[in-house]
């Protein structure tokens, strides 16, 4: 599945996560950067994804794409490292303001990059 493509399209994405303790959280996320077919980028907020994450290296995310039927993916992440600063993250906020609304880019302080693990189809 070629994901740079997927991505291109309308949809919506969850990603799920655990604390190091097991509960798990879920929340709506934006389609992600591509860097290659393995390694991806998502802005986060100091909130509980991004603090699931630093705890448990392992998420999972559910891409469905607004087209009828089922037409979409399940990636299971495994965390890379995270920036603070750079470019792209200066990107993701910028795109952040243009999407949400102008200032929504100041809560995204994290560019964390994902290494995809496993895809699977929808269904």
């Amino acid at each position: 599945m070629n994901l740079a493509e997927l991505f291109t399209h309308p949809g919506l994405g969850v990603m799920s996560t655990a604390s190091p303790d097991g509960k798990v959280n879920s929340a709506v996320y934006a389609r992600p950067h591509v860097i290659d077919e393995t390694t991806l980028v998502w802005g986060m907020t100091d909130r509980r994804t991004y603090q699931n994450l630093t705890g448990n290296r392992h998420a999972a995310f559910l891409f469905k794409t607004s087209s009828p039927g089922f037409s979409g993916v399940r990636l299971a992440l495994e965390l890379i490292k995270t920036e603070e600063e750079g470019e792209l993250l200066a990107t993701i906020k910028a795109n952040t303001d243009e999407i949400v609304g102008p200032g929504a880019g100041a809560a995204v302080t994290h560019a964390v990059w994902l290494k995809v693990t496993e895809t699977r189809p929808l269904i």
